[in-house]
């Protein structure tokens, strides 16, 4: 079975899917380079992966099927065992009398059919699927990981010997051979690949008094993952600062490390911290994927006149852009997304950064080392000798490094920065408390971005409409101002002429993907720009609450109105928007 070149252009002219000089191109390409057509088709995006599939589907006389967001029962998904799945794309998803029905991305691949005809006895149904479907179905198999991991637990841990309960008394010859152990090592490596699995970026592994507590943060969240037996703490902590090449036998000082976590599917660099309790040490490990990309400012959640002022402050080559939030806020992802977009042939960008989170090509980044002299403002001073277009620091802490990226910017650099400010307006007079003086900061800040990161409801949602009563009920600002409502009518958002109520708004809907109706994370921001009326402001010292006064007379919009936008569209909740604004 297999559609053939001139079959796929037949049934595209047909159909009309394709302007026919577009076709032909590609159909010379193909030729040329001895490519299928359809692989050129999706190369160039003329047709989407699902509706290629669907056609050839057609042609071929194969039902097509998509699985993405469909749960298979275990029982039907280990018929064909996960090695053989995971090498041909090929997957079982529902058996009948008569057969066995299974998802795949090559029909032609008689031999794997057979073979699982033979091993099954049942008479397969091939179905044609889409390469998302497929990895969907895949993850499943690894969903009974945590089942494998109590049996390891239950098997495994009761055999760690008595040294690994050692802590502080323990002799490093004691703890070598505890992290050397055979269930320490798979009860580590399982760890690990849950949270991966998980989408975790962080791993808390907590010791109490009779056991050890392993949470996940999972998109901001922090969830309980296991609860591990107490004599096998000693053998965890060791391990873990074997790979890290920390000293073992150090139980008093915090430590800090790092270590890498590779696979063919997945490829992760874990920053880890180890810090003294009273039951023991507590060991953070923060994952950071080396194989994502850096986002689009549209992805994060930029949008409209906001980001059209953000573009703005990037493309001035001189002066300097400012990201304010708490910790976890998402700040230094978007300095990376802005980097990203500035990383050009024609520039040298140069950073300063505690820690180094994700490598980025042709960029130099310094990691500062406090304990021997290199922080962030002696940093800071010898990039400025490195002949950088574009500087990012970290963060910008003290008066030093505040009065060495004031001095960049004036010298004709564009400096990226960011500061623990909760609000865009409140990072002004951050910055005069600090001891930088106001007309400079007026003269170089070209925009300042707050944000906060906001969970992304899933498909399944629950949709309502907001009574009065509970819009009252919720006491917030944005429900406070008639503004609001006047942002959601220019916004387009459907029921806002009648008010709140007429608005659709989502809450969360638990479903076995999505346990807490919500995956993922998106931001919500309040830019900035500072004008000639916020400049004078800036000169006057004016508080903050003036400034973004001022600033909303202008158009600024804050963090509440966009967090109500991106849930009166469906992105997230009005619990969630919330949640992150009162934290």
């Amino acid at each position: 079975m297999r559609v053939e070149d001139s079959q796929l252009k037949a049934f595209i002219t047909d159909g009309n899917l394709i302007p026919p000089k577009e076709l032909d191109v590609a159909a010379k390409e193909a030729k040329e380079d001895k490519k299928r057509l359809a692989d050129v088709i999706l190369a160039k995006k003329l047709l989407s992966e699902e509706e290629l599939l669907k056609l050839e589907a057609y042609i071929l006389g194969i039902p097509f099927i998509d699985l993405e967001g469909e749960e298979v029962p275990a029982d039907i998904l280990h018929i064909i065992p996960e090695p053989i799945a995971k090498k041909h794309n090929i997957i079982a998803y529902r058996k009948e009398k008569n057969g066995l029905e299974v998802a795949m991305l090559d029909p032609e691949d008689l031999q794997t059919i057979d073979f699982i005809r033979r091993k099954v006895r049942l008479k397969i149904f091939p179905r044609l699927t889409t390469t998302a479907s497929i990895k969907h179905l895949l993850r499943q198999y690894e969903k009974s990981l945590e089942a494998e991991f109590g049996d390891i637990i239950r098997e495994e841990a009761s055999g760690v010997k008595a040294s690994a309960e050692r802590g502080e008394g323990a002799d490093e010859g004691d703890l070598k051979q505890a992290a050397e152990e055979l269930p320490i090592i798979r009860i580590v490596d399982t760890l690990l690949k849950h949270a991966v699995l998980e989408n975790a970026s962080d791993i808390h592994i907590e010791p109490q008094e009779k056991e050890v507590t392993v949470r996940y943060r999972i998109d901001g969240i922090l969830h309980d993952a296991m609860t591990l037996p107490k004599q096998v703490h000693a053998g965890v902590v060791a391990r873990i600062k074997i790979l890290s090449n920390l000293k073992i036998d150090e139980h008093r000082l915090p430590q800090d490390g790092r270590f890498k976590l590779e696979t063919d599917e997945y490829k992760y660099s874990l920053r880890v911290s180890i810090l003294p309790v009273y039951d023991g040490e507590k060991i953070v490990m923060r994952l950071l994927p080396e194989t994502s990309k850096a986002l689009t400012l549209d992805a994060l959640g930029f949008r409209g006149e906001a980001l059209e002022h953000v573009h703005g402050a990037m493309r001035k080559p001189v002066g300097m852009l400012l990201v304010t939030g708490p910790t976890g806020s998402g700040k230094t992802t978007t300095l990376y997304s802005m980097m990203d977009i500035l990383n050009t042939p024609s520039v040298n960008i140069s950073t300063v950064e505690d820690p180094v989170e994700y490598r980025m090509q042709r960029i130099n980044q310094t990691q500062i080392r406090p304990d021997i002299g290199l922080t962030f403002a002696n940093g800071l001073r010898s990039l400025v000798r490195q002949d950088p277009n574009i500087i990012m620091v970290g963060e910008i802490r003290d008066k030093e490094t505040a009065d060495l990226a004031v001095n960049a910017s004036l010298t004709g650099h564009l400096v990226l920065s960011t500061l623990h400010t909760n609000s865009a307006a409140g990072a002004l007079p951050r910055l005069i408390d600090m001891g930088v003086e106001p007309f400079l900061i007026a003269s170089t800040v070209n925009v300042i971005i707050a944000q906060r990161l906001v969970r992304k409801l899933c498909p399944a949602r629950d949709v309502y409409q907001l009574s009065a009563d509970e819009a009252k009920a919720f006491g917030s600002e944005a429900f406070e101002h008639e503004s609001m409502l006047k942002i959601l009518a220019e916004e387009k958002i459907k029921g806002s002429e009648k008010g709140f109520g007429g608005i659709e708004f989502s809450r969360p809907k638990a479903t076995t993907d999505c346990p807490d109706g919500y995956k993922g994370r998106v931001g919500i921001y309040e830019i900035l720009p500072i004008t000639e009326t916020i400049r004078q402001l800036i000169v006057q010292k004016a508080s903050s609450d003036d400034i973004l006064r001022q600033a909303r007379k202008e158009g600024m919009r804050t963090m509440v109105e966009d967090g109500m936008i991106k849930a009166a569209q469906g992105l997230t909740s009005v619990e969630e928007v919330l949640r992150v604004i009162t934290e």
